[in-house]
Parts: C-alpha cells; sequence; structure tokens
C-alpha cells in the first residue's frame, strides 16, 4: 500500500476523495465505462494496451456504485505501476481482465488491490477523516462516502489504521472468505487467526444473516452481540459487537466485530502475561 501512498502524493493528492480520473489523464491513458450487464458483473475492470505505448482502462458500471468503479479504475492503474506488472498481465496478449476487490488469489492481483487502496486512501488523509467518522460499520460508511470507495476496501483499510481491538470478516453462506484483524486484536495472546474456508461460528448473527440470500442482495443489516471465542478461540471469554451488512451482487457478507469493553481485553492479556511469569519462575 505504501506504493500507492507514495503515487497519491507525488500526483499532488493532498485532499479527500483522490481524483482517479485526472490520474489518467496525467498518465495519458484513457478510461471508459463498460455497458452494464444483468449478469454477474466481472471482471470488475479491463486494462488494454494499444498502439504506441498507450493504454486504456474499461471499468464495470453494472453494480451501478461509485466506490466500486473508483476502485476498479485504482486497480487498472496500479498494474501501470508497480515493477513487473505489465509484462505479466499481458504476456498472452493485449487484454487483462481484473477482478478487483481482494477476491483473486493471484498475487499480481493482489498487489493491484493492496496499491489501489494506499492510493485512494493515504493513510494520513485518512487517519484524519476517521477522526470524526464515529466507530463500526458507521463509520466504514462515512468515510466510504468521503473517500468514494467501496464499502468492502474503505472497511479493510479501517481495520489496518484502527489502534482499537476490531476486525471484519467477509463470509460467503456458510464460510469464511477471509478476515483482517487490527494491530492491537492480532497482538492478543491466546486467540487463533481466522484462516481462509473456516466454518461461520452457528451461533452468530452472520450465519443467521447468511441463510437468507434476499438479504444479502438487497445489502440489508443486521446487528448482534456474539463472544470473542465464538470467532477466535481462546482461553477467555469477552462480549463482542457484530454488525452485519450484505455486500449485494458480491453475493458475500461483510460483517464488523468490535470489542464492546475494550478493558476486558486488556485484562485478558495481563492475566496471560501474569501466568506466563508464573511459569518462568516453577
Amino acid at each position: 500500500m505504501r506504493q500507492g501512498e507514495q503515487t497519491a502524493k507525488k500526483y499532488g493528492f493532498t485532499s479527500l476523495p483522490v481524483d482517479v480520473f485526472r490520474l489518467a489523464r496525467d498518465l495519458e491513458i484513457s478510461v471508459e465505462a463498460m455497458p452494464p450487464s444483468p449478469d454477474i458483473p466481472l471482471p470488475l475492470g479491463v486494462l488494454e494496451a494499444q498502439e504506441n505505448n498507450k493504454f486504456a482502462i474499461i471499468y464495470n458500471v453494472s453494480f451501478d456504485k461509485v466506490g466500486i468503479e473508483r476502485f476498479s479504475i485504482a486497480h487498472e492503474l496500479s498494474h501501470y505501476f508497480l515493477p513487473g506488472h505489465i509484462d505479466t498481465v499481458f504476456a498472452d496478449g493485449k487484454y487483462h481482465e481484473s477482478r478487483a476487490g481482494f477476491v483473486s488469489n493471484d498475487k499480481y492481483e493482489r498487489e493491484a488491490d493492496c496499491f489501489a487502496a494506499g492510493l485512494l486512501m493515504p493513510s494520513r488523509l485518512f487517519k484524519n477523516a476517521m477522526r470524526t467518522a464515529g466507530e463500526g460499520l458507521v463509520a466504514i460508511g462515512r468515510l466510504a462516502d468521503r473517500c468514494q470507495t467501496s464499502l468492502l476496501a474503505t472497511a479493510i483499510r479501517f481495520v489496518q489504521l484502527n489502534d482499537a481491538p476490531i476486525a471484519i470478516v467477509v463470509s460467503t453462506k456458510d464460510r469464511i472468505d477471509y478476515c483482517f484483524m487490527s494491530e492491537e486484536l492480532r497482538n492478543l495472546d491466546g486467540i487463533d487467526w481466522i484462516r481462509k474456508n473456516y466454518p461461520l461460528p452457528k451461533n452468530t448473527a452472520t450465519f443467521a444473516f447468511n441463510q437468507d440470500a434476499d438479504r444479502i442482495r438487497s445489502s440489508d443489516r443486521a446487528d448482534g452481540f456474539s463472544d470473542l471465542q465464538d470467532w477466535f478461540g481462546g482461553r477467555r471469554s469477552s462480549e463482542i459487537k457484530e454488525e452485519v451488512i450484505g455486500l449485494g451482487r458480491y453475493g458475500k457478507t461483510l460483517t464488523v466485530l468490535t470489542a464492546t469493553d475494550p478493558s476486558d481485553l486488556e485484562e485478558i492479556e495481563e492475566e496471560d502475561r501474569l501466568v506466563e511469569s508464573w511459569k518462568a519462575r516453577f
């Protein structure tokens, strides 16, 4: 993400939102909208190599969401900026389809997603906006509006730059696609890191929400409370707030997990340190 942030700084972006259309014009890269499709809208974006070392970006408007469109454009620009990407993505031709949005396992697609997040949400500007955004899913929604970025990309950035014990989980039906944890939560002793394809804990609001595909498609919301152990295992119990929202035509669900009382987690850490110190003595 650092390279994306450096690019935003280099091209003079000092406020949010970062104008990816202006950046493309500065690079003499044409940007066009892809005709909308009633089917599952993939790919989200296309980078095309043209004559005289020129490039074109075609972005998908089927979602009808500005944040997803702008992230797709930033993702294609990432392939232009990142070393080795042009040679790789055009190895089999002059037309590259991208799966932006942290859904691909391909190394170059993941790197492009990270670059795009840094470009659209530079840490200094994003942290300043976080100070007045609030907490949890409400804050993520406000920041997505401020940055004109997708809810999912904003949620990931929100967790990465957050000092509180917080995590986001993206899931499909009864399985976890992936999880991002804040550094504060990652450093908590005695918990397990959620892995790809883990089963969703059944006694959670997310599991119940995912049983209704219509709620996911309509971007409906649900709130609830669960336990730290439900999600991350470990030896101690601590209540966490669960905020759930459907991601529409993605067919996936975004869950924001926030400690209701962060001091509970601090007590757990202190107890773990004491246990370790007793072990060391005896």
